[in-house]
């Protein structure tokens, strides 16, 4: 990076608040523009998907897959004894979680010296930044802090007992029994992992919301199959939480509205993420901010309200998934380093998966946006009966895929069901290329597999596109 110091005073072209997917992918798309950018980050290097998220999650979760589907195989006249080393388990998470850590750590290190500086950021002037005593001028400014969780108060006191999937990650042993508050993706993600690993557990939920779903029927679905191994409740009445001694009591009602108590090792709070704005001095960066003191950002340029102010992943609060902010950061630097000639970047359909089991996904518009501005065709398949699904023992769920009434363009689709991670991908790609319900029949699908579940939702939705037409 050239001229960038100048009597005590960094002057850039850009400057990146956070290290993480998006600020990182923002640093490599505006340095391919300008030389002068500088990242800034605070805490340690790695990427909340390589620390905390995605990866070690579904390292857990294999091993809890693992040992649930051996364990399960009697039906198919597979006996098998399980024995769980929760000691080994959680050596095998660390070990890969630093090994995935390490790679985010090499391509930071790529990045020139000159270019990073290490230090808490804070506006102190509209441009400009104030990174524990250094002041940074820049042109355009990248703001990519990322988010943390959620604690609300009910959970204060509890001590060492209360955890967040950050501290997961962390332990050295399995636990004998967790009470997991949340029914959102991470709660049920761990929540199940950790019961298939030999671990009590109970999960409490508010509002009756079930991971990312919105249909009623996918989510009552998923819900039912998630019942059949643990105690779930998504809309539970807790009425209070005390530490006693190295456990923590809860109080609530069960699902037959009986008043009980439970102690628990831990309680895992698993009650969403905020954005990371504390302390960034917004007031003073020349954004409008709303009533929460957050900032209105445009989700095509990333650029919040005209100021020379971008926002990119889990901090712009849009779509928390890497993908997204990965692309949000490429459009947010690519806009930041090119400032004031802003322009839209390219969005790529939704499409969000929980790595439970039945897995959850979400693709294009969910039902209840769709349902806010119209009224789509649903074309619907159980598992229960669908072949490969049966023959696998994995026959639970539900998909229902939603089209436009006059066009039979697919809109989006909701599932709880086997393999969705791949089903997902087919109609994300389908989304995302604008295909027909009965363009996508025109596709091949082979016999027998699970994407034949997805041919008979496409068939009950072309009908009832084709019965509409004749009303």
């Amino acid at each position: 990076m050239r001229d960038l110091t100048h009597e005590g005073v960094r002057s850039v072209d850009v400057a990146v608040i956070g290290a993480g997917t998006a600020g990182l992918a923002a640093y490599r798309a505006a340095a391919a523009v300008t030389p002068r950018v500088v990242m800034i980050e605070a805490g340690a290097h790695g990427t909340t998907c390589a620390r905390v998220g995605c990866m070690p999650s579904k390292l857990l979760i294999a091993a809890a897959e693992a040992a649930h589907h051996a364990r399960e195989a009697g039906p198919l006249g597979v006996r098998a004894r399980v024995e769980v080393d929760g000691a080994a388990v959680m050596e095998r998470v660390r070990r890969e979680r630093d090994r995935f850590v390490g790679f985010v750590l090499d391509g930071v290190e790529r990045i020139p010296q000159a270019d990073r500086l290490h230090g808490r950021a804070r506006f102190v002037a509209p441009g400009v930044l104030d990174v524990d005593g250094v002041r940074v001028e820049a042109r355009a400014v990248v703001v990519a802090t990322g988010s943390s969780p959620v604690l609300p108060p009910m959970f204060d006191g509890l001590g060492d007992r209360r955890v967040i999937n950050d501290d997961v990650f962390g332990w050295r042993s399995l636990p004998a029994s967790v009470a997991v508050f949340g029914v959102g993706v991470i709660g049920i993600e761990l929540g199940q992992a950790l019961h298939r690993l030999g671990v009590r557990v109970r999960m409490f939920g508010r509002g009756g919301a079930v991971g990312p779903l919105t249909d009623p029927a996918v989510r009552a679905s998923a819900l039912d199959a998630l019942r059949e191994e643990l105690p779930i409740d998504p809309d539970a009445t807790v009425h209070g939480l005390r530490r006693v001694g190295d456990a923590v009591e809860v109080d609530f009602d069960d699902e037959r509205g009986e008043r009980r108590t439970e102690r628990f090792e831990y309680v895992l709070v698993a009650a969403g993420r905020r954005p990371n704005l504390a302390g960034l001095g917004l007031d003073q960066s020349g954004v409008t901010l709303d009533a929460r003191g957050r900032a209105r950002v445009d989700r095509h340029t990333m650029q919040c309200d005209g100021a020379a102010v971008f926002f990119a992943g889990d901090v712009s609060d849009d779509v928390p998934l890497l993908h997204e902010a990965a692309d949000e950061g490429r459009i947010a630097g690519e806009n930041a380093a090119r400032y004031p000639a802003v322009t839209p970047g390219a969005r790529r359909s939704l499409l969000a998966v929980t790595f439970s089991e039945p897995q959850l996904a979400v693709v294009g518009a969910s039902l209840a946006t769709l349902r806010a501005s119209g009224d789509p065709v649903i074309g619907e398949v159980s598992f229960a009966d669908q072949g490969r699904s049966r023959v696998m023992l994995q026959n639970r769920g539900l998909l229902r895929v939603y089209a436009d009434r006059s066009t039979g363009r697919l809109l989006g689709a909701e599932m709880a069901g086997p393999r969705a991670e791949h089903i997902a991908h087919l109609l994300a790609w389908s989304h995302q290329q604008g295909l027909t319900v009965e363009q996508m029949l025109s596709m091949p699908f082979y016999h027998p597999v699970i994407e034949e579940g997805l041919r008979t939702a496409l068939r009950d939705a072309q009908a009832r596109i084709l019965s509409a037409r004749q009303a």
